[in-house]
């Protein structure tokens, strides 16, 4: 049986290789991801459908070259924590940023179950106007 960091890891791979398929593989259909507050998407989704739309895909329109880049994964058991940072272009504004991020992350069951993100929206939201 895969750890929950092995689970957590599996998707950061996914996302260096730019497979979608592979970064959703993992999420549970009641996984409960939450983008923090005054972030592009901000909200909580439910599952794997809900969050590539609303958190994937949207970012996608919004931005050129959005990228999240690991710096430490952390093991807390069922829990996961992630280090690192986002950078990216305003597809409107042309306007570049990079933000330091905190990925917090449940597994259980084989399954990713909760996400929280948390990051500097303020440079995002610069890069916006």
């Amino acid at each position: 049986m895969r750890t929950a960091f092995d689970i957590v890891k599996a998707h950061y791979d996914a996302n260096l290789r730019r497979d979608m398929d592979g970064m959703l593989a993992d999420i549970a259909p009641d996984c409960r991801w939450t983008e923090m507050d005054g972030f592009p998407c901000a909200g909580t989704y439910v599952g794997p459908q809900e969050i590539f739309k609303n958190v994937f895909q949207a970012l996608g329109q919004s931005f050129d070259g959005y990228t999240f880049t690991l710096e430490r994964l952390l093991n807390a058991g069922d829990d996961v924590v992630a280090v690192g940072e986002y950078t990216a272009t305003n597809k409107q504004t042309g306007k570049s940023f990079k933000a330091r991020v905190v990925h917090v992350w449940g597994v259980a069951q084989d399954k990713i179950r909760r996400f929280e993100q948390f990051t500097d929206t303020l440079r995002v939201a610069e890069s916006m106007r």
